[in-house]
């Protein structure tokens, strides 16, 4: 297979410029598979998809009833960052979290920001993800997102835009890591030569990012995982990093509090937990403190958090930050708290709890993208150019009925990256989800899950609506430091 033909359609292409020419970074790669024998190709990317069904990569997609667990579609043409436009990435995600931080630790603690008028007050009391319970918490060493997952998106320009910020559980890590392992064995000399920045260190730094949080006294904290169960969609995960970790995977029925304490049971007995990662929303944690009726969570953890005898991460409480009309503040946050201002631009949003802005969505539905303020994974959305006529009309009885869940954005142009579509390459829409680590300092991990939309001309790369993945290579400027473990055998495989 070779890419004559390939045709980036006026689109910013992440692997070929404006000219069809491979970019620097490509252009080792590009050339490897235009030399591979006939066929070699799509025997590789079979053996691809072979070895995540075997490692039982899998992820539910809620409410299939054709079955629970699937393979995400992978695709083995990695997408591929220059190290200028990482380093960009890099710092301006930095910025984002220092400014989200502060912001999440000033509203439950004095909100300077909303006596100063920076961000409406109305804004955060009527965001569904603002806990009133959190209110005068103090989270170990101040922080309160120690995990994050950013979604950027490239416009047609080659701007980098940001889309969306996940603060509560974001998932998708694991991927990364499966994904880089499946390319190291796809395409080992490429992969070695081409100095990519290394990933396989994560599990590592996450850990260390956990135990930064334990109680003051605490030598050799106990960190465990908290899952809401087997039937949860994202089960691979927990118990994938769970094991990286080396920690123990819980469900709340292996946690009870005793004596002030969070305990673990176990064969010998309790055992005292000090970290809890949790993959549990807010709402389910604690039914003392949040609901009532929650079966998956641990009565009494609450208390226990705010004494200081355990740390939770996530900080209960920081999904606020995912509201999407708040994110639309974040650019004011960041000149609030830093006096900077946003590296990285947000995507130009309009918020449909203002009389004027609401007009404006409801007379331009055709050509915008409408979200739910609070619904994640591709759904509650409205893509309006592949709308139906029906679909507009649902949608804008639904924002004048609660204007404030609605917000709405210019369709934006992604940019494209080649899949392998039968015996020929195509482009494909693709985002990018890095994860960001604050514990000591914060850790922006090179690359993160490149999400691919498999459909042609489809802008909805999210997994739940049939979107696929991709490994993100950056390139790295300076060579000690690329990702060049590779057998001797890898090698002579290639």
């Amino acid at each position: 297979m070779n890419f004559r033909g390939y045709n980036t359609d006026g689109f910013y292409d992440e692997l070929f410029d404006e000219s069809g020419r491979p970019r620097t970074g490509a252009a080792l790669l590009i050339q490897k598979i235009e030399k591979l024998p006939s066929g070699d190709l799509v025997r590789r990317q079979q053996a691809a998809e072979a070895a995540m069904m075997n490692l039982g990569i899998t992820f539910a997609v809620y409410g299939d009833e054709q079955g629970s667990e699937k393979i995400i579609p992978f695709d083995i043409i990695p997408r591929i960052i220059e190290a200028d436009d990482w380093r960009r990435i890099e710092q301006g995600l930095k910025q984002r979290i220092t400014a989200l931080n502060l912001f999440i630790g000033d509203i439950y603690g004095e909100q300077k920001i909303l006596k100063d008028k920076a961000i409406p007050e109305d804004v955060i009391r009527s965001a569904d993800s603002f806990r009133k319970q959190c209110v005068g918490l103090k989270p170990p060493k101040g922080l309160w997102c120690h995990i994050t997952g950013t979604d950027l998106i490239r416009d047609r320009d080659g701007q980098i835009y940001v889309l969306e910020d996940n603060l509560r559980c974001p998932s998708g890590v694991s991927y990364v890591l499966e994904n880089r392992q499946l390319l190291k064995r796809t395409f080992p000399k490429v992969f070695e030569k081409s100095r990519v920045r290394p990933v396989d260190d994560y599990a590592n730094r996450l850990v260390r990012t956990l135990e930064h949080l334990a109680p003051d006294g605490v030598a050799d904290p106990t960190t465990v995982v908290l899952t809401p169960g087997t039937f949860n969609s994202a089960y691979f995960e927990h118990s994938f990093l769970a094991q990286q970790m080396g920690v123990e995977l819980v469900e709340g029925k292996d946690l009870v509090v005793s004596d002030g304490f969070v305990m673990m049971r176990t064969t010998r007995g309790l055992a005292r937990v000090d970290v809890i990662y949790r993959r549990i929303d807010d709402d389910f944690i604690d039914p003392r403190a949040f609901r009532e009726d929650s079966m998956l969570g641990v009565p009494g953890l609450m208390e226990v958090y705010r004494n200081g005898r355990v740390a939770l991460a996530n900080a209960p409480g920081a999904g606020v930050a995912d509201d999407k009309v708040v994110y639309a503040f974040v650019p004011d946050m960041i000149k609030y708290y830093l006096g900077e201002d946003p590296i990285l631009p947000n995507v130009p949003t309009y918020l449909c709890w203002r009389d004027e802005d609401r007009q404006h969505v409801l007379g331009n539905l055709e050509t915008l993208v409408v979200k739910s303020a609070n619904e994640s994974g591709g759904y509650g959305m409205l893509i309006g150019p592949a709308s139906t006529q029906q679909e507009r009309d649902d949608f804008a009885e639904k924002i004048k009925a609660k204007p404030r869940n609605f917000v709405a954005q210019p369709v934006v142009s992604l940019s494209r990256s080649p899949v392998i579509v039968g015996d020929h390459f195509e482009g494909r829409h693709v985002d990018l989800r890095p994860y960001v680590l604050y514990g000591e300092d914060i850790h922006v991990m090179p690359g993160g899950l490149t999400r691919v939309a498999l459909r042609k001309g489809s802008l909805v790369v999210n997994s739940s609506q049939g979107g696929g993945s991709k490994d993100t290579w950056v390139i790295d400027d300076a060579p000690e430091t690329a990702d060049v473990l590779v057998t001797q055998s890898q090698q002579q495989s290639e």
